[in-house]
C-alpha cells in the first residue's frame, strides 16, 4: 500500500503539557491510499496527534511531514496541503442548510460559484445526502449529520483525510455504510488516518493499525497482528504484557 514517499510521516513526536508528557517518541507513517487506525484506552494521546498534524499545538520535538515536505505551522495550510479533517464534535454550521456548509470550505478555491456548488452537489449525492441538500443541518437526526461532517471533509477532494471518532454514536447500519464509504476512499487515492473506539470498525477498514498507551506506541501491525499482540491485551484490559 505505501508508496516510497509517505502521505503522512511522523517521526519522534513528542508533546507535552507542562509536567504532563501527552506523546512520547511517537512514530508511524500513512501510505498513499492507506487507512491507518490510531486506538488505545482514553487519553493515550489520539487526539493529540491529530491535533499536532493540524498544527494546533507545538511540539516539544519530532517531525511532521505531509508528502514528503514539512507540515504547515498554521491551520490555514492544510488546506492547500489537500489535507481536511472531521471532528468529534462535528463543528457544522447548524442554521445553515447542508449545501452551505459544503460551500464553506470550497471557498477557499479558485472556482466560479456554479463549479462550487455542481461540487458540493456532486460529494452529497456520494454519501446519499442529495434530498437534504437544502435541509438545515439542525433538522436532521445524527446520523445524517455525521454524513454531513464527513461529505463537508470529503468536498475538497483530499490526499489526507483525518477522521476523529466517525462512527461515534452510530447504528449498525450507519456504521456499514461508513465503512463502505472509507474502504472506497482508496481507490480515490485518498489516504486516511482514523481514530476510533469501535475496534471492529477499526478491523474492517484499517490496513493497519497503531495502538497508543500513555502516549506510547506499544503495537503497530495489520489488523490480525494487532488483535493478537499481548501488548494490546495489556493497554486495553490492564494485564502484565506477559499473562
Amino acid at each position: 500500500m505505501s508508496s516510497t514517499i509517505p502521505r503522512l510521516e511522523i517521526d519522534g513526536l513528542t508533546v507535552a503539557f507542562g509536567g504532563l508528557t501527552a506523546l512520547d517518541d511517537v512514530s508511524f507513517t500513512v501510505g498513499e491510499a492507506e487507512t491507518v487506525a490510531l486506538i488505545g484506552p482514553n487519553g493515550a494521546g489520539k487526539t493529540t496527534v491529530f491535533n499536532a498534524v493540524c498544527a494546533l499545538l507545538r511540539p516539544r520535538s519530532g517531525t511532521i511531514r505531509i508528502n514528503g515536505e514539512p507540515a504547515p505551522s498554521s491551520t490555514t495550510g492544510l488546506s492547500a496541503r489537500k489535507v481536511s479533517r472531521t471532528l468529534q464534535g462535528l463543528g457544522l454550521f447548524e442554521s445553515m442548510s447542508v449545501v452551505e456548509n459544503l460551500l464553506v470550505p470550497l471557498s477557499s478555491l479558485d472556482l466560479g460559484a456554479e463549479q462550487r456548488l455542481g461540487k458540493a452537489r456532486r460529494t452529497l449525492a456520494r454519501l446519499g445526502l442529495a434530498e437534504h441538500a437544502r435541509s438545515p443541518v439542525a433538522s436532521l437526526p445524527y446520523p445524517e449529520r455525521k454524513r454531513v461532517a464527513l461529505a463537508r471533509a470529503l468536498v475538497t477532494d483530499p490526499r489526507l483525510l483525518l477522521l476523529d471518532e466517525p462512527a461515534g454514536g452510530l447504528g449498525s447500519e450507519d456504521i456499514d455504510a461508513l465503512a463502505e464509504t472509507v474502504r472506497g476512499l482508496a481507490g480515490q487515492g485518498c489516504s486516511v488516518l482514523l481514530v476510533e473506539h469501535h475496534v471492529d470498525f477499526v478491523m474492517e477498514v484499517a490496513d493497519r493499525v497503531v495502538v497508543l498507551d500513555f502516549g506510547r506506541v506499544v503495537a503497530c501491525g495489520t489488523p490480525d497482528e494487532v488483535r493478537h499482540d499481548p501488548a494490546v491485551e495489556a493497554a486495553y484490559l490492564g494485564l502484565e504484557a506477559a499473562a
